[in-house]
Protein backbone atom coordinates (compact mmCIF):
# COMPACT_ATOMS: atom_id res chain seq x y z
CA UNK A 1 0.00 0.00 0.00
CA UNK A 2 2.69 2.25 1.05
CA UNK A 3 4.61 1.36 -2.50
CA UNK A 4 1.52 2.58 -3.91
CA UNK A 5 0.99 6.10 -2.52
CA UNK A 6 4.29 6.50 -2.95
CA UNK A 7 4.68 5.69 -6.73
CA UNK A 8 1.31 7.90 -7.06
CA UNK A 9 3.60 11.42 -5.46
CA UNK A 10 6.26 10.51 -7.69
CA UNK A 11 3.54 10.52 -10.55
CA UNK A 12 2.17 13.57 -9.64
CA UNK A 13 5.01 15.30 -8.86
CA UNK A 14 6.17 13.92 -12.10
CA UNK A 15 3.05 15.82 -13.80
CA UNK A 16 3.46 18.84 -11.99
CA UNK A 17 7.14 19.40 -13.28
CA UNK A 18 5.88 19.08 -16.76
CA UNK A 19 3.31 21.19 -16.30
CA UNK A 20 5.37 23.92 -15.27
CA UNK A 21 8.13 23.57 -17.97
CA UNK A 22 4.84 23.29 -20.36
CA UNK A 23 4.46 26.68 -19.23
CA UNK A 24 7.52 28.44 -19.12
CA UNK A 25 8.15 27.15 -22.83
CA UNK A 26 5.90 29.79 -23.46
CA UNK A 27 8.30 32.44 -23.18
CA UNK A 28 10.28 32.99 -25.66
CA UNK A 29 13.47 33.26 -24.27
CA UNK A 30 13.26 29.92 -22.25
CA UNK A 31 11.70 28.21 -25.57
CA UNK A 32 14.69 29.78 -27.88
CA UNK A 33 16.83 28.33 -25.00
CA UNK A 34 15.27 24.79 -25.03
CA UNK A 35 15.20 24.81 -29.12
CA UNK A 36 18.87 25.52 -29.48
CA UNK A 37 20.11 23.14 -26.92
CA UNK A 38 17.87 20.10 -28.04
CA UNK A 39 16.63 19.66 -24.52
CA UNK A 40 14.03 17.30 -24.68
CA UNK A 41 10.75 17.43 -22.56
CA UNK A 42 11.78 14.64 -19.85
CA UNK A 43 15.00 16.47 -19.31
CA UNK A 44 13.89 19.68 -19.31
CA UNK A 45 11.09 19.28 -16.92
CA UNK A 46 13.99 18.30 -14.35
CA UNK A 47 16.22 21.02 -14.90
CA UNK A 48 13.08 23.30 -15.39
CA UNK A 49 14.39 25.40 -12.20
CA UNK A 50 17.79 25.79 -13.78
CA UNK A 51 16.48 26.42 -17.07
CA UNK A 52 14.62 29.66 -15.54
CA UNK A 53 17.54 30.74 -14.01
CA UNK A 54 19.64 30.98 -17.27
CA UNK A 55 16.55 32.49 -18.80
CA UNK A 56 16.48 35.25 -16.48
CA UNK A 57 20.46 36.14 -16.52
CA UNK A 58 19.40 36.04 -20.71
CA UNK A 59 17.06 38.75 -20.40
CA UNK A 60 19.12 40.68 -18.22
CA UNK A 61 22.38 40.44 -20.80
CA UNK A 62 19.86 41.48 -23.46
CA UNK A 63 19.23 44.30 -21.80
CA UNK A 64 23.10 45.17 -20.82
CA UNK A 65 25.55 48.35 -21.89
CA UNK A 66 28.34 47.32 -20.08
CA UNK A 67 29.98 45.19 -16.91
CA UNK A 68 29.44 48.26 -14.92
CA UNK A 69 25.43 47.40 -15.00
CA UNK A 70 25.72 43.84 -14.68
CA UNK A 71 22.65 42.24 -12.81
CA UNK A 72 23.40 38.67 -13.31
CA UNK A 73 24.83 36.57 -10.13
CA UNK A 74 28.07 36.75 -11.27
CA UNK A 75 29.65 39.96 -12.74
CA UNK A 76 29.98 39.23 -16.73
CA UNK A 77 28.96 36.01 -17.34
CA UNK A 78 25.62 34.44 -17.89
CA UNK A 79 23.76 30.49 -16.49
CA UNK A 80 23.81 28.57 -19.69
CA UNK A 81 22.97 24.70 -20.00
CA UNK A 82 25.41 22.28 -21.39
CA UNK A 83 23.19 19.27 -21.86
CA UNK A 84 25.25 15.86 -21.37
CA UNK A 85 23.61 12.68 -21.76
CA UNK A 86 20.80 12.36 -19.56
CA UNK A 87 21.85 15.41 -17.67
CA UNK A 88 22.35 19.41 -18.11
CA UNK A 89 25.60 20.76 -16.52
CA UNK A 90 24.88 24.44 -15.13
CA UNK A 91 28.26 26.71 -16.57
CA UNK A 92 28.78 30.29 -16.30
CA UNK A 93 29.85 31.41 -19.58
CA UNK A 94 31.45 34.92 -20.18
CA UNK A 95 29.49 37.71 -21.82
CA UNK A 96 30.74 39.93 -24.89
CA UNK A 97 31.20 42.82 -22.29
CA UNK A 98 33.41 40.42 -20.13
CA UNK A 99 35.30 38.89 -23.11
CA UNK A 100 36.48 42.39 -24.63
CA UNK A 101 36.99 43.80 -20.97
CA UNK A 102 39.71 41.15 -20.55
CA UNK A 103 40.91 41.30 -24.41
CA UNK A 104 41.73 45.47 -23.07
CA UNK A 105 43.15 44.11 -19.68
CA UNK A 106 46.07 41.73 -21.95
CA UNK A 107 46.46 44.75 -24.36
CA UNK A 108 46.88 47.31 -21.44
CA UNK A 109 49.57 44.93 -19.71
CA UNK A 110 51.55 44.54 -23.06
CA UNK A 111 50.94 48.09 -23.89
CA UNK A 112 51.91 48.90 -20.86
CA UNK A 113 56.15 49.31 -20.95
CA UNK A 114 55.33 51.50 -24.46
CA UNK A 115 53.25 53.43 -22.90
CA UNK A 116 55.80 54.04 -20.38
CA UNK A 117 58.77 55.49 -23.08
CA UNK A 118 56.20 57.02 -25.59
CA UNK A 119 58.00 59.89 -26.62
CA UNK A 120 56.97 62.78 -29.32
CA UNK A 121 59.34 61.43 -32.07
CA UNK A 122 57.21 58.27 -32.17
CA UNK A 123 53.90 60.12 -32.63
CA UNK A 124 52.35 59.22 -36.27
CA UNK A 125 51.82 62.71 -37.89
CA UNK A 126 50.67 60.96 -40.99
CA UNK A 127 46.73 60.28 -39.53
CA UNK A 128 44.53 63.94 -40.50
CA UNK A 129 42.05 62.54 -38.12
CA UNK A 130 44.71 63.31 -34.79
CA UNK A 131 46.24 66.38 -36.31
CA UNK A 132 44.04 69.06 -34.03
CA UNK A 133 44.84 66.93 -31.01
CA UNK A 134 48.54 66.83 -32.09
CA UNK A 135 48.82 70.43 -32.39
CA UNK A 136 46.96 71.06 -28.89
CA UNK A 137 49.23 68.95 -27.21
CA UNK A 138 52.74 70.68 -29.17
CA UNK A 139 51.19 74.15 -27.89
CA UNK A 140 50.82 72.57 -24.17
CA UNK A 141 54.10 71.49 -23.87
CA UNK A 142 55.29 74.70 -25.40
CA UNK A 143 53.81 77.02 -23.36
CA UNK A 144 53.83 74.81 -20.02
CA UNK A 145 54.28 76.55 -16.76
CA UNK A 146 54.04 75.17 -13.80
CA UNK A 147 52.74 78.40 -12.04
CA UNK A 148 49.82 78.85 -14.94
CA UNK A 149 46.47 77.50 -14.30
CA UNK A 150 46.54 74.65 -17.46
CA UNK A 151 43.61 73.10 -18.00
CA UNK A 152 44.42 69.44 -19.16
CA UNK A 153 42.50 66.97 -22.04
CA UNK A 154 39.26 65.08 -21.49
CA UNK A 155 40.47 62.96 -24.63
CA UNK A 156 37.94 60.67 -25.93
CA UNK A 157 37.24 58.72 -29.38
CA UNK A 158 37.14 55.22 -30.93
CA UNK A 159 38.97 51.91 -29.02
CA UNK A 160 43.04 51.57 -30.37
CA UNK A 161 43.22 55.61 -31.73
CA UNK A 162 46.29 56.25 -29.68
CA UNK A 163 44.73 58.29 -26.83
CA UNK A 164 46.62 56.93 -24.25
CA UNK A 165 49.96 57.32 -26.28
CA UNK A 166 49.74 60.36 -27.06
CA UNK A 167 49.21 61.82 -23.40
CA UNK A 168 51.68 59.67 -22.23
CA UNK A 169 54.23 61.44 -24.87
CA UNK A 170 53.21 64.78 -23.43
CA UNK A 171 53.62 63.82 -19.15
CA UNK A 172 57.31 61.94 -20.68
CA UNK A 173 58.06 64.85 -22.59
CA UNK A 174 57.44 67.15 -19.62
CA UNK A 175 59.09 65.14 -16.95
CA UNK A 176 62.42 64.84 -19.12
CA UNK A 177 63.05 68.06 -20.38
CA UNK A 178 61.05 70.04 -17.98
CA UNK A 179 61.10 67.93 -14.88
CA UNK A 180 57.33 68.48 -14.16
CA UNK A 181 56.30 65.39 -12.33
CA UNK A 182 53.49 63.19 -13.04
CA UNK A 183 51.17 60.10 -12.21
CA UNK A 184 49.55 58.20 -14.73
CA UNK A 185 46.93 55.80 -13.55
CA UNK A 186 44.92 53.28 -15.37
CA UNK A 187 41.99 54.10 -13.64
CA UNK A 188 39.61 50.91 -13.53
CA UNK A 189 42.65 49.28 -11.43
CA UNK A 190 42.93 52.73 -8.93
CA UNK A 191 39.80 52.00 -6.82
CA UNK A 192 40.33 47.86 -6.73
CA UNK A 193 44.24 48.96 -5.28
CA UNK A 194 42.89 51.02 -3.32
CA UNK A 195 40.75 48.51 -1.49
CA UNK A 196 43.02 45.90 -1.14
CA UNK A 197 45.78 48.41 0.97
CA UNK A 198 43.83 50.83 2.88
CA UNK A 199 46.90 51.28 5.09
CA UNK A 200 47.88 53.40 2.06
CA UNK A 201 45.03 54.94 1.22
CA UNK A 202 45.48 58.26 2.50
CA UNK A 203 48.90 58.75 1.27
CA UNK A 204 48.04 58.00 -2.36
CA UNK A 205 45.03 59.60 -2.00
CA UNK A 206 46.68 62.87 -1.05
CA UNK A 207 49.31 61.97 -3.84
CA UNK A 208 46.46 61.92 -6.83
CA UNK A 209 45.07 64.90 -5.09
CA UNK A 210 48.04 66.85 -5.50
CA UNK A 211 50.66 65.74 -7.84
CA UNK A 212 51.06 68.83 -10.81
CA UNK A 213 49.89 66.48 -13.26
CA UNK A 214 47.67 63.70 -13.21
CA UNK A 215 46.05 61.08 -15.97
CA UNK A 216 43.53 59.11 -15.12
CA UNK A 217 43.50 56.78 -18.14
CA UNK A 218 40.34 55.07 -19.75
CA UNK A 219 37.88 56.45 -17.42
CA UNK A 220 34.40 54.98 -17.96
CA UNK A 221 35.73 51.30 -18.06
CA UNK A 222 35.10 50.94 -14.15
CA UNK A 223 32.05 49.63 -12.21
CA UNK A 224 30.63 52.26 -10.79
CA UNK A 225 30.02 52.30 -6.94
CA UNK A 226 28.82 55.07 -4.90
CA UNK A 227 32.26 55.55 -2.96
CA UNK A 228 34.24 55.23 -5.83
CA UNK A 229 33.17 57.53 -7.29
CA UNK A 230 31.87 60.23 -4.45
CA UNK A 231 34.16 59.68 -2.02
CA UNK A 232 37.07 59.03 -4.39
CA UNK A 233 36.94 60.36 -7.95
CA UNK A 234 35.16 63.06 -6.54
CA UNK A 235 37.74 63.97 -3.84
CA UNK A 236 40.45 63.59 -6.13
CA UNK A 237 39.00 66.10 -8.45
CA UNK A 238 37.47 68.80 -6.20
CA UNK A 239 41.12 69.07 -4.49
CA UNK A 240 42.86 69.42 -8.14
CA UNK A 241 40.15 72.03 -8.82
CA UNK A 242 40.63 73.96 -5.82
CA UNK A 243 44.56 73.89 -6.71
CA UNK A 244 43.85 74.69 -10.18
CA UNK A 245 46.21 71.40 -11.25
CA UNK A 246 46.32 70.13 -14.55
CA UNK A 247 44.37 66.84 -15.10
CA UNK A 248 44.15 64.79 -18.17
CA UNK A 249 41.57 61.91 -18.95
CA UNK A 250 41.33 59.73 -21.42
CA UNK A 251 37.95 57.60 -22.07
CA UNK A 252 36.33 55.80 -24.85
CA UNK A 253 32.95 57.44 -24.09
CA UNK A 254 32.04 60.91 -24.48
CA UNK A 255 31.40 63.20 -21.49
CA UNK A 256 27.38 62.94 -22.29
CA UNK A 257 28.13 59.27 -22.18
CA UNK A 258 30.50 59.36 -19.45
CA UNK A 259 27.76 60.62 -16.91
CA UNK A 260 25.25 57.85 -17.88
CA UNK A 261 27.75 55.55 -16.38
CA UNK A 262 28.37 57.12 -13.62
CA UNK A 263 24.37 57.77 -12.58
CA UNK A 264 24.29 54.19 -12.41
CA UNK A 265 26.01 53.08 -9.23
CA UNK A 266 24.56 49.84 -8.32
CA UNK A 267 22.60 51.10 -4.88
CA UNK A 268 20.74 54.10 -7.04
CA UNK A 269 20.34 55.62 -9.94
CA UNK A 270 21.79 59.30 -9.23
CA UNK A 271 22.39 61.65 -11.69
CA UNK A 272 22.80 64.51 -9.68
CA UNK A 273 25.95 63.33 -7.89
CA UNK A 274 26.77 62.19 -11.55
CA UNK A 275 26.82 65.63 -13.22
CA UNK A 276 28.74 67.00 -10.45
CA UNK A 277 31.22 64.93 -11.16
CA UNK A 278 31.11 65.74 -14.80
CA UNK A 279 31.08 69.58 -13.76
CA UNK A 280 34.36 69.07 -12.10
CA UNK A 281 35.39 67.67 -15.40
CA UNK A 282 34.72 70.25 -17.54
CA UNK A 283 36.59 72.52 -14.95
CA UNK A 284 39.86 70.93 -15.50
CA UNK A 285 39.59 70.01 -19.07
CA UNK A 286 39.24 70.93 -22.86
CA UNK A 287 37.02 68.40 -24.97
CA UNK A 288 38.38 66.52 -27.62
CA UNK A 289 37.99 63.37 -29.96
CA UNK A 290 39.67 60.84 -31.96
CA UNK A 291 37.79 58.93 -34.46
CA UNK A 292 40.40 57.16 -36.55
CA UNK A 293 42.01 53.52 -37.03
CA UNK A 294 43.09 50.91 -34.72
CA UNK A 295 46.48 51.95 -33.87
CA UNK A 296 46.78 48.40 -32.24
CA UNK A 297 46.22 46.23 -35.02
Amino acid sequence: MESLKAHKKVKELKKELIENYRANLKDETFNELVNKNHISEEIGSLYNSSLEDSTRELKNCSNCKGLYECKNKVAGHYLYPKVNANMIDMVYVPCKYKKENDRLLELKNTASKELLNARFKEIDVKDKNRVEVIKWIKKFYDEFDIYKDMKGLYLHGSFGSGKSFLIYALLNELNINKRVDFVALYFPDVLKDLKEDWETYNSKMERYSSVPVLLLDDIGAEQVSEWGRDEVLGTILQNRMNNHLTTFFTSNLTILELEYHLSLAKSSLDKVKARRIIERIKQLTVDMEIITDNKRN
